[in-house]
């Protein structure tokens, strides 16, 4: 995984972390992640912390030390002017303007590609260009019309040279350009099958081109298609193209975003979800979708959803404390024992850790904000004498437990001939303020009679203010 850490990771080079990592696990090989930090204008430390943090959440740590890769410009260089000594790359003084300006004379527009024309190719350095800016261009060899290869996942790509030019490896500021920067360090890193997007396939052939000159063995590639949005378009900030933090402290599981983005463009058969180790037994480049795949906020959801169910709740509440930023860890006074209660009482309700805490949050109290439409929807003329009735009930209850507790209110709502639920929801509205919540008998037994009964309490004065 090689980012440019001029922004946070995002989903789409998250999934090509992940489809690098499992290849390298699936084929006992090794994964490594180098900073590719030669933008010196752009790329800011937070940057490339961010991308550490992201993978390290993800589980999918580089195997080796970081290679940082404006560390390794001194051997870029050196190669470099090897290449210049061999005849295969040159020092070009012209300017860009120049650059421009001879093109537009050659093809009568404003093109949109400007072609360098080597004007520089042949020409002889003399003492009047010692104190001007240059760059160092590979000298693309006359001898390949066309550069092809294999491609992992789109088969055979063949490129023709005459779509090239004479294309720039040193800037003039002496830092090296992308195409050669990597090749360099693909070969000092030992790198042997390359996992990218597919807007580096026009690289490859220059990529290959400088493996030759160099008289490297160039490494397989395959190239991913892109993620699309919702709408069919590159995927966007609105559609989820968010830092992968973000996901983190939204309340999302590693292993639940993990499993839906290898699923996003890769497959076995039906299977939906997989296991870590399933999915690196499984995994094969083969299987890697050629068209694009489309983002989907539900299936990322529905993945959260049932990895939460799934979970165990002193794994979700130890997730919760160290990536979710909200106000019930200023107030929680329960015990280990009581935060597993309520949280089993609601894991099954919620699509992310950040609902959880906030379903928590309301549980704990102690102020209860009343939902006005099921006040308006639940609440009748009859409801305050029901629910003194319903306190003499749980003030008799002894144990206030489920299974009492169920059998003694449905009982009452029988001999009144009233519907359970229209008993149900005001006791729900009482204790959580709302009419959506897990079942009324486990609410009332997980916040015992004192408790219960205080809130119906404040439910009644609240009604009986108006």
């Amino acid at each position: 995984m090689a980012p440019s850490p001029t922004g946070h990771l995002h989903l789409g080079g998250l999934r090509t972390v992940i489809f690098n990592w499992l290849f390298a696990r699936h084929h006992n090989g090794t994964f490594l992640l180098r900073i590719e930090d030669t933008d010196l204008e752009r790329s800011k430390p937070e940057f490339t912390e961010s991308i550490v943090q992201s993978l390290a959440w993800m589980g999918v740590q580089s195997d080796e030390p970081l290679v940082i890769q404006s560390e390794r410009v001194p051997e870029h260089r050196r190669l470099a002017l090897q290449l210049t000594e061999q005849g295969k790359a040159y020092f070009c003084f012209c300017s860009q303007e120049e650059v421009i300006e001879r093109h537009k004379k050659k093809m009568g527009s404003d093109d949109l590609f400007v072609k360098y024309d080597g004007f520089c190719r042949t020409k002889k350095i003399t003492d009047a260009d010692a104190d001007k800016p240059y760059v160092i261009r590979f000298a693309l060899p006359a001898e390949h019309s066309e550069i092809g290869w294999h491609d992992m996942i789109r088969g055979e790509i063949v490129v023709h040279t005459s779509q090239l030019d004479d294309f720039i490896i040193i800037r003039s500021d002496g830092m090296s350009m992308y195409n050669f920067a990597v090749v360099v360090d693909d070969n000092f890193m030992r790198i042997t099958h390359v996992i990218r997007g597919e807007e580096h396939v026009a690289n490859t052939p220059k990529q290959i081109m400088l493996y030759r000159a160099l008289g490297m063995e160039a490494p397989e590639f395959a190239h991913c298609s892109m993620i699309l949005g919702p709408s069919g378009d590159k995927l966007s900030k609105r559609d989820g193209a968010v830092n992968v933090l973000e996901y983190k402290q939204a309340g999302y599981l590693p292993e639940a975003l993990f499993n839906y983005m290898v699923r996003l463009g890769w497959s076995h058969g039906d299977q939906e979800v997989f296991s870590r180790a399933e999915l690196i037994s499984l995994f094969n480049v083969d299987a890697i979708h050629k068209k694009p795949a489309t983002f989907d906020q539900v299936k990322l959801d529905w993945f959260n959803g049932l990895y939460i169910r799934n979970a165990q709740p002193q794994d979700l509440w130890k997730q919760l404390v160290e990536n979710v930023e909200h106000p019930i860890f200023k107030t929680l006074v329960w015990t280990d024992e009581q935060i597993n209660a309520a949280i089993t009482l609601y894991k099954d309700r919620v699509k992310t850790l950040t609902e959880l805490a906030g379903e928590l949050h309301i549980l704990h109290g102690p102020t209860i904000a009343y939902h006005q439409e099921d006040i308006l929807q639940w609440i009748t003329p009859e409801t305050l004498r029901h629910l003194a009735q319903i306190k003499q009930i749980l003030e008799e209850a002894e144990p206030f437990t489920v299974d009492l507790l169920s059998v003694n209110i449905k009982q009452w709502a029988k001999n009144a001939e009233l519907k359970f639920v229209a008993i149900a929801q005001p006791i729900r509205i009482a204790l959580v303020g709302k009419s959506a919540s897990p079942g009324v008998f486990e609410l009332l037994a997980f916040l015992g009679k004192q408790e219960s009964l205080r809130r119906i309490d404040n439910l009644v004065r609240f009604l009986q203010k108006g």
